[in-house]
């Protein structure tokens, strides 16, 4: 048998009139991971989803075991062996993880038209503990933790005898506990010789897994080689094509006095308790915490989208009595979720649509209000082309066919539309690669250049230490820190991120 398993051969997708793929030539090997890297927008989904028999390729073929392969379904890649272990989990929550492992499969009893549950239950147990999960066949995936979920379908994979796992950015919403446990898991899975692709925007991660690496820019293979041909510099290099002397803009302006939003007291019985800090104009305020410590919850309530028992919201010195989304807009708050996908955007509709759906009442005429088109379009073309975002027509593409990465630029560019003059920003960077992290960042600075306080709430102290003024520690719903730029020390912050009197 061969040693390659899957082999492009000069394949092109295009999109809208956009290459997203164009004359892709590469080769992974078997046993091997493949560290698939590029920039949002690059090609890797495309590239991946042709695999997982999502779409199918416009030029070129694709061949797998050397045979011709072309699936016209995903679940004729599941049954060629291949299994696509998604970024957006493909789970049901209100489940099993039994049910889930073969909901296109139910194993049935003979001769009675009944599923066997039993059977259902044993195989699901074996596979669970094949990969050391210590969890019941039973248990519904709602109860589960993200790391857990992305175990599940580890063992849906393992389920089905893949040949082939594609890992598409396994890691964004994991703590590094489950990460780690995840590497073990891959590690196993090479050690049985299967062959997996690993789609990572955390490079250092490629660095350690990967036998060989493949970058892709602008829907071509720019490079492809074993992974001692490779270092970060390269690959950062080779992604963007360009070097990046500093993974951080300077900053060229220093806060005010001026305090734009104060929040004194903010309780939420369980959630958080006693909240207290100042935001100043012109300030980049970071929130550092791990999972459950509480600061998407704040920013929540901080916006008005959940309810809070005690305290208050001062935007420039005024009480806010009933917190709103809608008063928080009219306050010129602006609110960037860490889910992108449920409540940052519409994913059905275009992408002007998207950008302009807060300030569709600036564009509407104050007797008729009937929109004007042509300048909704305008404006939203002239902030496409403000965050760089790779897309076709603006008016008709939808957002949901963008990568993850130009999808989270349309959901900046749509609250950069309202100017505001205060930007709760959670987890802005989750899932993007490093050329694109650089430009948000570089707008977090031009809007603090510009007077704009902005809420800056993260998991990565990296980009925390190297971005704010101040950096608040939370941990179980409490402030446990606060850390002046001149007092950044990262193991300090940790410290207070993990409670050291509770031996963390």
């Amino acid at each position: 048998m061969s040693d390659t398993i899957l082999e492009f051969q000069s394949t092109s997708k295009a999109f809208f009139g956009v290459y997203a793929l164009q004359d892709v030539t590469l080769n992974v090997e078997r046993g091997h991971i493949l560290g698939l890297i590029g920039e949002n927008g690059a090609g890797k989904s495309t590239l991946m989803n042709i695999i997982g028999g999502v779409i199918r390729a416009d030029g070129g073929q694709v061949l797998l075991n050397g045979e011709p392969y072309r699936p016209r379904t995903p679940s004729e890649a599941t049954q060629a062996g291949v299994a696509f272990i998604h970024q957006e989990l493909n789970l049901f929550t209100n489940l099993s993880i039994a049910e889930n492992i073969f909901i296109d499969r139910f194993p049935r009893r003979r001769w009675l038209p009944l599923l066997d549950m039993a059977t259902m239950r044993a195989q699901t147990q074996q596979l669970l503990d094949s990969i050391g999960l210590d969890l019941s066949p039973t248990t519904l995936i709602e109860r589960l933790s993200p790391g857990e979920r992305q175990m599940v379908e580890i063992v849906k994979a393992l389920s089905i005898d893949a040949d082939l796992i594609i890992f598409d950015e396994p890691t964004t919403s994991l703590t590094a506990r489950e990460t780690e446990h995840l590497f073990e898991i891959i590690e196993r899975l090479r050690a049985a010789g299967k062959t997996m692709i690993y789609i990572s925007h955390i490079l250092e991660d490629v660095m350690q897994l990967a036998d060989d690496i493949a970058v892709l820019r602008d829907g071509e293979l720019v490079g492809a080689g074993p992974r001692s041909e490779f270092d970060i510099s390269r690959m950062i290099s080779l992604m963007v094509g360009r070097n990046i002397e500093q993974l951080f803009p300077a900053r060229e302006t220093a806060p005010t006095d001026d305090v734009l939003l104060e929040v004194r007291g903010i309780s939420q019985s369980g959630i958080v308790e006693d909240i207290n800090f100042r935001l100043h104009a012109g300030e980049v305020l970071g929130v550092f915490g791990l999972m459950g410590s509480g600061r998407t919850e704040l920013a929540r309530i901080v916006f008005g989208l959940d309810e809070h028992e005690a305290g208050h919201v001062m935007v420039r010195n005024t009480n806010n009595h009933r917190l709103s989304a809608r008063r928080s807009i009219r306050n010129q708050i602006a609110f960037v979720t860490e889910n992108r996908r449920e409540e940052g955007l519409l994913m059905n509709i275009p992408i002007a649509d998207n950008i302009a759906l807060v300030s569709l009442p600036r564009f509407a005429n104050l007797v008729t209000q009937f929109v004007n088109r042509d300048t909704l379009v305008q404006t939203a073309n002239e902030y496409k082309a403000l965050l760089q975002i790779k897309c076709g027509d603006i008016q008709t593409q939808p957002v949901k066919s963008l990568s993850g990465g130009n999808q989270q630029k349309v959901v900046v560019a749509k609250w950069l539309m309202t100017e505001p003059s205060i930007f709760i920003m959670d987890e802005p960077t989750r899932g993007i690669d490093v050329g694109a992290k650089y430009e948000i960042y570089s707008i977090i600075n031009d809007l603090a250049a510009q007077g704009t306080g902005v809420l800056f709430i993260s998991s990565e102290l990296d980009e925390l230490v190297g971005m704010c003024d101040r950096i608040l520690v939370m941990s179980q719903g409490e402030v446990r820190g606060q850390f002046d730029q001149t007092e950044f020390d990262q193991e300090a912050i940790l410290r207070s991120a993990f409670r050291e009197e509770n031996g963390a």
